[in-house]
């Protein structure tokens, strides 16, 4: 039984971190609760840093988990712009970067998240490089933007993943040229494959992006400061006043792996290593959110997911299993995107290589139809996109693991929860 004296630490304020701490409360802990966050805003939920409050159409406050007021009012003992820079396992503590305090915990929950990952390459020390994954970042990029859109200036993206494209319609909206430069062949390769990868990209050229697929920066040209020209690795040259690097994130381990916690390798992610109830190697020291790497029966494999349903389940899940609750986290993996017209949902897991056919419901020339990622007949992933209040159908149908029938499933008039057993 949980004990009112004991002490449960948080490390890492993002949405995972707050949502668990709002779960221990909920569920009745009356121990101490300590949210140790290395940034000064308060805890905030990041998909508005690169849709909503990146366009300007939500404000700065809309991104947060609570109002400042709850931490205190819920007795959270919230640390800003602190960090941890060692945990003491035998000990049971964790000191604080800048003071070496050291506080003790009973329960120690890991929810450090992910960091931009850099190019590396001459040239990034221009003032005009930019990253995305905090809100600091989105307030400089949106000014950039801004300016950008009101004086015809050019940016390049270097990667054609979530955040490359997101911001690539944010600028197109705001006036700027956009060139997105992306190794694969098509936006989106690794996670929809060349399929539908095709259908982003055109979305994109409708609204005057370019793209130069097959290729990589490897210098950004710059002077007296400032970006002038990217060069890629087939000899092109592409004007450029700002460049974004969003060639993805790495899971920030340095503390658990200093800590002689166990971590995934780089096939599962990379993360910490956890199991089914998120626990680490170490049964006092769970982790959830973007770090963890965790265990998924239904796809056989173990995976470290990026996306925002991820933290706002995971968190959670990782508070109950730390208060003695029967904890299994296998909830399918699931994220969205906004760009221009085109809303669309994801879930589940399809890598290139894992499926033989990509299923069309629907009108995939007017954006409107939903896609089925199919091996063996069983479906592995679903992507819906402009057709809404089907992800729940979706989700049954890959948890069933059962055969169907591809010319239903192709089929609009009959019913996605009729295909389910």
């Amino acid at each position: 039984m949980v004990d009112a004296d004991q002490t449960f630490v948080i490390v890492g304020g993002g949405l995972a971190g707050a949502k668990a701490a709002e779960t221990l409360r909920a569920e009745g802990f009356s121990g101490r609760v300590i949210l140790i966050c290395d940034e000064r805003d308060h805890p905030y939920e990041r998909p508005p840093l690169s849709k909503g409050h990146l366009l300007g159409k939500a404000e700065r406050d809309s991104v947060f988990v609570h109002e400042p007021a709850w931490y205190a009012r819920h007795d959270v003992e919230l640390h800003l712009g602190q960090t941890v820079d060692r945990i003491d396992r035998t000990a049971k503590t964790v000191r604080f970067g800048d003071d070496g305090t050291l506080v003790r915990y009973d329960k120690l929950l890991l929810v450090t998240g992910a960091e931009p990952r850099r190019l590396d390459i001459p040239g990034t020390g221009l003032a005009g490089v930019h990253h995305l994954r905090r809100l600091a970042h989105a307030e400089r990029l949106k000014g950039v933007l801004q300016h950008l859109g009101r004086d015809n200036g050019h940016l390049v993206i270097a990667g054609a993943g979530w955040i490359g494209l997101e911001v690539a319609a944010a600028a197109r909206q705001y006036g700027a040229e956009v060139t997105v430069i992306e190794p694969e062949p098509t936006p989106l390769h690794g996670v929809l494959g060349p399929e539908l990868g095709n259908v982003f990209a055109e979305l994109h050229r409708e609204h005057g992006v370019r793209f130069h697929f097959g290729a990589r920066l490897t210098e950004i040209v710059g002077q007296d400061g400032m970006v002038l020209a990217v060069r890629t690795d087939d000899g092109e040259e592409h004007p450029a006043h700002d460049v974004l690097a969003a060639i993805g994130a790495a899971p920030r381990v340095a503390l658990a792996e200093a800590a002689g916690l166990e971590i995934a390798d780089r096939a599962h992610g990379g993360g910490i290593l956890v199991d089914e109830r998120l626990r680490t190697s170490d049964p006092d020291i769970h982790a959830a959110g973007d770090v963890a790497s965790f265990p998924l029966g239904l796809f056989g494999t173990r995976l470290r997911v990026e996306h925002w349903a991820n933290a706002l389940n995971g968190g959670p899940a990782a508070a109950r299993a730390m208060l003695g609750q029967d904890v299994a986290y296998d909830r399918v993996p699931y994220f969205f995107t906004d760009q221009y017209d085109l809303g669309m949902e994801y879930s589940g897991w399809a890598p290139p290589g894992s499926y033989d056919e990509v299923v069309i419901r629907g009108d995939a020339g007017k954006r409107e139809f939903i896609a089925f990622w199919v091996r063996e007949g069983r479906v592995l992933a679903g992507m819906n996109v402009n057709v809404w209040d089907v992800t729940e159908h979706i989700q049954n149908l890959i948890r069933s693991g059962a055969r169907v029938n591809t010319e239903a499933l192709s089929d609009p008039h009959v019913p996605l929860a009729g295909l389910v057993p």
